[in-house]
C-alpha cells in the first residue's frame, strides 16, 4: 500500500512550534526527487514518488529500475519486510551543484513501520545500524542538539557540504526531534531553506532566544514534572478511561489527557514555590509548557 511521505514544515510554522525543545538530530536536506520503497504482502519490492504508486512504464526519473537492480535494499527488506523506506532519488532539480558521483543513487532518510500509517518514525540510531550492516545509502546525521536556537540551527546549515561540490554550501537542513509532537498530535519535521531563511524577516522565522541547559523554563519543568507526578496522575487517567469503557463510552487517548494534566497541576500546586525558589522569575508559559511535555514524555516514553 503507498502512503505520501509527511510535508516537512518551514522553521517558524505552528505545525512545529517547540519541536527544538528536547534532543534534535539535524540533517542535510537534499534536492531531488522523493521516493519510497517497501514490500507487498507477496514479498515484492513496490517503489513510491512524493504522491503515487510507481511502475516500471512510470517510474519517477528511472527510480523504479534503480531500485530493481540495489540487492542491498531488497535484502534489507527481506530481514526486516515491516520496513517502509523514504528517502530521496538525486537526480537534477533546482541545485546542480552537487557531486558528479552522488547523481542518480537512492538516499534513505527516514524509516516507518509498514502497518504503522500516522507518520510515526523509526529513531535514526535504530534504522542506521541496520543500513549500515546492508550497505544500503542513507543521509546521515550532521549535528545533535539538545534545546537549539535558531542562529544555532543556520549555523549548522551555513556548514553543510555533504554531497556537494568543493566549495558549495547544499540547500539548508532538516531537524528531527523523535520525542516530539506538536499541538495537534503529529510528529512533524521541520526545514531550514538557506536562501528563505536569509530572505525572512527575523520575526517570522523567529525562535525564544534559549540559553541551553540553563534556560529557567527548562530548569523549572526538570525539577517540577517529577516521575512520581507523571506516574500518578497517569494511573488516575487510566483508570478513568477504563471506567469509561466500563460504561459503554468510547476509548479516548491518554495522551493528551496525560500532557495537559500534569502541566495544570504543576501551574496549580507548585507556582508560589516557582516564584519564590526563582525569584520572581520572567517565564514564558508557552515554552515552559513545552518543556513540561518534554519531560512527560521521557518519563513515560511507552506513550510517546
Amino acid at each position: 500500500m503507498f502512503v505520501k511521505y509527511q510535508h516537512v514544515e518551514r522553521w517558524g510554522h505552528a505545525e512545529v512550534e517547540g519541536i527544538n525543545i528536547g534532543t534534535c538530530y539535524v540533517f542535510p536536506k537534499i534536492d531531488g526527487a522523493n521516493g519510497s520503497v517497501w514490500l507487498d504482502a507477496n514479498g515484492e519490492v513496490n517503489c513510491g514518488s512524493r504522491k503515487r504508486h510507481l511502475t516500471l512504464m512510470e517510474d519517477n526519473q528511472g527510480f523504479m529500475n534503480h531500485i530493481a537492480l540495489q540487492q542491498p535494499i531488497r535484502d534489507l527488506l527481506n530481514a526486516y519486510p515491516n520496513w517502509r523506506l523514504y528517502g530521496e532519488w538525486l537526480v537534477p532539480h533546482t541545485l546542480k551543484t552537487y557531486r558528479e558521483d552522488a547523481w542518480r543513487k537512492f538516499y534513505v532518510f527516514d524509516v516507518t513501520p509498514l502497518a504503522h500509517e500516522d507518520d510515526w518514525y523509526i529513531p535514526y540510531q535504530q534504522y542506521k545500524e541496520v543500513l549500515d550492516r546492508f550497505g544500503v545509502n542513507y543521509v546521515p546525521c550532521i549535528a545533535v542538539v539538545h534545546d537549539g536556537t535558531v542562529e544555532q540551527f543556520h549555523n549548522i546549515a551555513e556548514r553543510n557540504d555533504y554531497l556537494m561540490k568543493p566549495g558549495e554550501i547544499g540547500e539548508g537542513i532538516v531537524i528531527k526531534n523523535y520525542a516530539y509532537a506538536n499541538r495537534y498530535g503529529r510528529q512533524t519535521w521541520a526545514k531550514i531553506v538557506r536562501s528563505e531563511f536569509k530572505e525572512a524577516n527575523q520575526k517570522h522565522m523567529g525562535a525564544p532566544v534559549i540559553q541551553g541547559a540553563t534556560m529557567v523554563e527548562r530548569a523549572i519543568a526538570v525539577k517540577y514534572t517529577t516521575k512520581t507526578l507523571v506516574d500518578k496522575e497517569r494511573a488516575k487517567i487510566e483508570n478513568a478511561i477504563e471506567d469509561d469503557v466500563a460504561a459503554g463510552k468510547k476509548r479516548t487517548p491518554i495522551q493528551p489527557r496525560l500532557l495537559s494534566t500534569v502541566h495544570y497541576c504543576i501551574l496549580k500546586e507548585e507556582l508560589p514555590d516557582i516564584v519564590k525558589r526563582w525569584k520572581n522569575p520572567t517565564i514564558d508559559f508557552g515554552l515552559f509548557q513545552r518543556c513540561v511535555y518534554d519531560q512527560i514524555k521521557l518519563h513515560a516514553p511507552d506513550l510517546f
